[in-house]
Order: C-alpha cells, then sequence, then structure tokens
C-alpha cells in the first residue's frame, strides 16, 4: 500500500529540564528523526521544551499534537513560525481541536471551548496565518483526524496524518479510516505521510499507566490486538510494522520515550526500508 521509508520518533512527557535532555540526546544517538512533545497544562510548555530539544541535539522536533483551543490562532501560529526559523526548518506543527481533557484546561486559561465546528475553524485559522507568517519557507503540518469533516480537512491541509482513533478501534477500521483519507486527498495522496503512534512496545509488562492512556485494562489491550502497541521481539515487531505498513499505510511510528530503548533494535531492523 506505501512504499514510503519508515522513520520515527520518540513522544516525551518530561518531568526536569534533566530529563528531557537525556531523552533528546538518547533519541538522537539511537537513530530516531524526531522528538515529539504533547500539549496539555500538565505538561511542560511544548514549544518552549522543542526549542531546548533542537538546540541540544541535531534532531526534528515537533508537536504531538497542539490543542487548537489552547491558544488563540495568531498565537499558535506565530509559535510554530518561531520554531520553524530557529530550528532551521527541523519543526513540524502536529495541530488538532483538542481532546476531551483539553475542555477544562481551555477554562482555566481563560479561552472559550467552543463548538467541534468552531474548533476546526481555529485549526483553519492558525494553518493560514502560518502559511503567511512562512512565506517561502513552509512549515510540516500534521494533523489529527478521525471524522469526515477532520479527514477532508487533513486531506487538503496536511503533510502527515495521525489518525485520531482509540486504543480499541479494530485494524480493519484503521485501515478503512485510511483509505478514505486517501480517496479524499486525491492527487495528494503519495504526498501525505500517515502516522502511528505506539503507547508501549517490546516484551516488559504493560504498566498501569496504558489504562488512563487508554481507557482499557492493559490485559484488555493486550488480547484485543490494538495499534496502540508493538509487542514480541524486534524482528516480530519489525515484521508488524512491515505488514501495518502494507495494510494501512503507516510508516511514519513514534513511541512513548518509556520504551526509547526497547524500540531501537527496530530502528535497525527497519533502516533505509
Amino acid at each position: 500500500m506505501s512504499d514510503r521509508r519508515f522513520r520515527f520518533g520518540v513522544a516525551g512527557s518530561p518531568t526536569t529540564g534533566e530529563e528531557w535532555v537525556k531523552t533528546v540526546r538518547q533519541a538522537a544517538d539511537l537513530g530516531y528523526s524526531t522528538v515529539l512533545m504533547p500539549d496539555g497544562l500538565q505538561l511542560p510548555a511544548p514549544f518552549a521544551s522543542l526549542a531546548m530539544a533542537a538546540a541540544v541535539a541535531d534532531i526534528r522536533v515537533g508537536t504531538f499534537v497542539a490543542a487548537a483551543p489552547l491558544r488563540t490562532p495568531r498565537q499558535a501560529a506565530w509559535e510554530a513560525h518561531t520554531l520553524t526559523v530557529l530550528t532551521d526548518g527541523r519543526f513540524e506543527f502536529g495541530i488538532g481541536t483538542g481532546r476531551p481533557v483539553a475542555e477544562q484546561q481551555t477554562a482555566e486559561i481563560g479561552l472559550p471551548w467552543g463548538t467541534a465546528r468552531e474548533r476546526r475553524e481555529q485549526v483553519i485559522a492558525t494553518l493560514d496565518l502560518l502559511r503567511e507568517l512562512d512565506g517561502e519557507r513552509r512549515t510540516p503540518i500534521m494533523l489529527a483526524a478521525g471524522g469526515p469533516k477532520a479527514l477532508a480537512l487533513a486531506a487538503a491541509r496536511a503533510d502527515i496524518v495521525s489518525i485520531a482513533k482509540d486504543a480499541t478501534t479494530p485494524r480493519s477500521e484503521v485501515a478503512a479510516v485510511a483509505r478514505e483519507l486517501r480517496e479524499l486527498a486525491g492527487s495528494r495522496a503519495d504526498d501525505i505521510e500517515l502516522a502511528m503512534n505506539l503507547l508501549a512496545a517490546g516484551t516488559r509488562p504493560l504498566p498501569p499507566w496504558t489504562k488512563r492512556a487508554s481507557g482499557v485494562d492493559p490485559d484488555e489491550l493486550e488480547a484485543m490486538d490494538s495499534l496502540m502497541l508493538l509487542r514480541g521481539t524486534p524482528q516480530e515487531m519489525a515484521d508488524e510494522l512491515l505488514r501495518r505498513r502494507d495494510q494501512i499505510g503507516a510508516s511514519y511510528i513514534s513511541v512513548n520515550s518509556g520504551y526509547l530503548e526497547d524500540f531501537a533494535p527496530v530502528i535497525e531492523l527497519l533502516d533505509g526500508k
């Protein structure tokens, strides 16, 4: 389905600067192409964190993904453009309408949450303003999309698409969403990189926090063949990613930073493939 070469990212959630620097440098040394930062008031601010990451290692950086309601469109575009300039083009701007948890956080900073339509319009306004600020230098855009309207927007505007489905979504349904995205994209389909994020990789037992992240007990998550897990030996994991690329088209794979070392042998096995 896709002959795009694999690349790999690490999604971090640091609690200290020392921890973040260690993660970024280790990711660069192990062959990851990108370090990614989620968005939420419970974490360090993403744009400042990514500026720091880009300064300590020669690696790409990206928001995964910024919640549009947490900033005005002009503010978000300004932050994104600044990182593109200061990193000399190593920044990828991931943006979405915000997970449900962001509603309370938006209220905390005094901004409106808005309807689903209004939040989509915020994303569009942000992208339009960023294009104006960028001029000839264009920031790569990642959009999280799952529903019909979000998929249509991603098909028209995104360079990278992360399919926004929960951990219990069957493989066949994710593949169907990926097909719909390509159909909507038309002539742009081959230009879109499909991303997939992993909560866990390798053979270690799943930690308790996977239930908070997925809403499902770890044992159930294992039993349902969730695409948010990648289990087995390095060779088994590499083979499974080749299957996912063939079935779904996903070639940009990110992993939770707690599994950075567990996943590293897979990068070696899939290097250049």
